[in-house]
């Protein structure tokens, strides 16, 4: 049975649908798997023993009846812990909601169950997510299956490293500044930023709304390009809660001629330069490409080189009045978010200001598209980090801080392996809404460069 933890998404749920394996063999397989690796990785902080074996026999009942539930009748998947699940322990990192238990699920999560998947578990976050390492007061530090001395990254990280272990099929996370897919890259996993408006954020414990409302997307993650594509569907569209989501159709990405793509790339966008090893990864992807007849041209968009500079102004403009309040609605009174006392507010002329930057940016970095489909680029400027080596620096993120500042959909995979053995991931990035052209390059580029090795957790 242990084979199924190697199977994708859309595998187990095609096995399960044609009886070749029942939904208690899949959920067993994963349970047995989680607790043997969890010790180590401290990535699942809530586990559903109960419940998943109960739901999983029901979805195995069901379909000796012939009743289907949906696209993944009898699939276990993990989910961030800063999604609400009704009747467990819903934490997000923080001492004031350490005994939580939400009486209603997140949107995501309830579209999941209705389409058949079974929660097995609930994933480690840093506070709020607001940290590009996992760790909180609640349950401390998640560790990376690659190294266990290094962090998986964050805010995404227990669902990272879980995942890159075979202790789960899947995971949903939220991207805040790069949650999604610095993880992915730390663990040599994949998985989707959609397009800012695309997948309803209702029942995350960093909610929908305000100035920076554009900022958090919430995405799949997984092993395989193909199970993005299979999930995301299944989350998006408006919930009627969340008032940022557009009904905007999802394009198929089988449709895509990859030959046809007019792509740029970089290995270093003005902020920082990658590391020669995550640079040489994409000059050698980027090369190919070019071999294969694609359009590959060296290139960058102006401005870009203001990510850094106006994300972490952005971020500190209200002088973490908004932190505060999400501190006082949790009844958190110790808290793990070491930068809160250094936030400045800007005064209103200050902040008009930076506004107007920010949309000129904005408008810089949408007129790249007028000469290219993609940009490729690395995910961060070096491999998975010691824990504890993130500070007040925080520039080498300023590949991601980029996208989060556009709204715009951005595919991460593994693209390599640095001289320590671990991955390093690239991003392939899209305009908005055409998350079928990201799916469609980065399931090419999966292809072409074949399975890695994963992390050795026996």
């Amino acid at each position: 049975m242990e084979q199924i933890l190697n199977q994708s998404v859309k595998q187990i749920a095609k096995a399960i649908l044609n009886k070749e394996v029942s939904s208690s063999e899949v959920v067993e397989a994963y349970l047995r798997r989680i607790k043997k690796i969890n010790p180590k990785l401290n990535a699942i902080v809530q586990l559903c023993e109960d419940t998943a074996r109960s739901e999983a026999l029901k979805a195995d009942q069901l379909l000796s009846h012939g009743n289907i539930i949906g696209p993944l009748h009898g699939v276990p998947m993990t989910l961030k812990d800063s999604f609400d699940s009704a009747g467990i322990i819903s934490a997000g990192g923080t001492l004031g909601r350490k005994d939580f238990i939400p009486t209603q699920d997140a949107t995501i999560l309830s579209r999941l169950r209705r389409n058949g998947a079974i929660l097995i578990g609930k994933t480690n976050t840093p506070e709020f997510t607001l940290m590009y390492e996992t760790n909180n007061l609640v349950y401390g530090q998640t560790n990376n299956p690659y190294d266990l001395s290094r962090s998986p990254g964050g805010s995404s990280g227990g669902a990272a490293a879980i995942i890159a272990a075979k202790g789960s099929p899947f995971d949903i996370g939220s991207d805040y500044g790069g949650s999604l897919r610095y993880p992915s890259h730390c663990c040599g996993i994949t998985s989707i930023k959609p397009t800012s408006g695309r997948v309803p954020r209702t029942g995350h414990i960093l909610p929908f709304g305000g100035v920076l409302d554009s900022f958090q997307q919430i995405g799949p993650m997984a092993r395989y390009v193909e199970d993005l594509e299979f999930i995301l569907p299944l989350i998006s569209g408006p919930d009627w809660i969340d008032p940022s989501i557009i009904p905007m159709p999802l394009e198929n990405s089988k449709k895509i001629n990859v030959n046809k793509l007019r792509i740029a790339f970089h290995t270093d966008n003005g902020v920082i330069p990658a590391s020669p090893e995550i640079s040489q990864m994409i000059r050698k992807i980027a090369l190919k490409l070019s071999d294969n007849g694609i359009l590959v041209e060296e290139d960058l968009p102006n401005g870009i080189e203001q990510s850094y500079e106006i994300m972490m102004n952005l971020l500190s403009a209200d002088g973490g009045a908004s932190i505060k309040r999400l501190l006082h609605e949790s009844n958190t009174t110790e808290h793990s978010i070491p930068w809160l006392g250094l936030a400045k507010p800007l005064d209103a002329t200050a902040f008009d200001a930076l506004i107007m930057k920010w949309f000129r940016f904005k408008s810089m970095m949408t007129s790249f598209f007028k000469n290219y489909d993609v940009i490729l680029s690395p995910v961060n400027a070096c491999p998975a980090l010691p824990h504890g080596s993130i500070r007040d620096d925080l520039q080498a993120f300023s590949y991601t801080m980029t996208y989060n500042l556009t709204g715009w959909p951005v595919t991460v995979i593994r693209g390599g392996t640095s001289s320590e053995g671990l991955p390093i991931g690239l991003q392939v990035i899209t305009q908005p809404w055409r998350e079928d052209i990201a799916l469609a390059l980065a399931k090419y580029i999966e292809k072409e460069l074949g399975e890695f090795q994963g992390p050795v957790m026996d």
